[in-house]
């Protein structure tokens, strides 16, 4: 999506080394942000790549190791945009997960569980607490936008814990929006399926190809989600058009949820 919403922003992404992270770092760029700080866990090549893709839109990008489980490592990531004096949108979308059947309850354990919380809902806490002054810093508040999940809202998704967690995200949007009014808005996404390289990696050609004709299938617009798709929408709550949105979880999932009881009246 082109455009120049985003001119002469500040923007900082959290796990930002691929997928959807990637996808909200280029958009952002895109559309016309000052610096990109990209964060990423691991994988320093990916986090370069993303880094080249950000900079060809004109970007100045800027990588950062770090875990967002751990507090001086989120403060060492909002210590990456000090140097420009603010941060006008903060993407919270480090995550990880565990693989679980959700009917087997000795598949997971209380390690999993704050694993999983330590990443998906402590390290989205730490980061906006890292982040608040610049946030505040700008003209216009600071928007934080948190990956939640589909998972969040309907109890699916790869694991208990995985759902709990990205359950407690939307509930702590909730309470970081009003508490962090009226100089910060905090909103969240809630992506459904996500076609990544990640599922032709672990599923081979073949099993990717299934699974995506098998998400489709489950939606009602009949569409497999890429990247791109959900990163649109979720750039769109941090930028100026969403200006009076704060506490908001948009359900970005090609409409899957609308099967989910008692959503189907939602």
């Amino acid at each position: 999506m082109a455009g120049d919403d985003f001119k002469g922003f500040v923007v900082v992404v959290t796990g930002g080394s691929t997928g959807l992270g990637r996808a909200i770092a280029v958009e952002t760029a895109a559309r016309g942000a000052e610096a990109v700080v990209i964060n990423y866990a691991h994988n320093a090549d990916e986090a370069q790549e993303t880094a080249r893709q950000v900079a060809a839109h004109g970007a100045k990008a800027v990588t950062v190791q770090g875990d967002v489980a751990a507090d001086a490592d989120c403060r060492r990531i909002a210590e990456a945009a000090q140097a420009f004096g603010r941060i006008d949108a903060l993407f919270n979308n480090a995550g990880t997960t565990t693989f679980a059947a959700h009917g087997d309850m000795e598949a997971v354990s209380a390690e999993d569980f704050l694993r999983l919380y330590s990443v998906n809902v402590v390290g989205a806490f730490q980061m906006v607490r890292a982040c608040r002054a610049l946030l505040e810093a700008g003209a216009q508040p600071g928007a934080v936008v948190n990956t939640a999940s589909i998972a969040g809202v309907t109890g699916i998704g790869s694991s208990v814990p995985y759902a709990a967690s990205k359950g407690a995200l939307t509930t702590m949007t909730l309470s970081l929006a009003r508490a962090l009014a009226p100089k910060i808005r905090v909103n969240a996404v809630c992506p459904g399926f996500i076609d990544t390289p990640w599922f032709g990696k672990g599923l081979g050609e073949a099993g990717a190809d299934r699974v995506r004709a098998n998400a489709a299938a489950g939606t009602p617009l009949k569409a497999a989600s890429t990247a791109e798709d959900v990163a649109a929408a979720t750039v769109f709550l941090a930028s100026p058009y969403s200006r009076h949105v704060t506490g908001e979880t948009l359900l970005v999932d090609a409409g899957s949820h609308l099967g989910f009881a008692p959503l189907v009246a939602r």
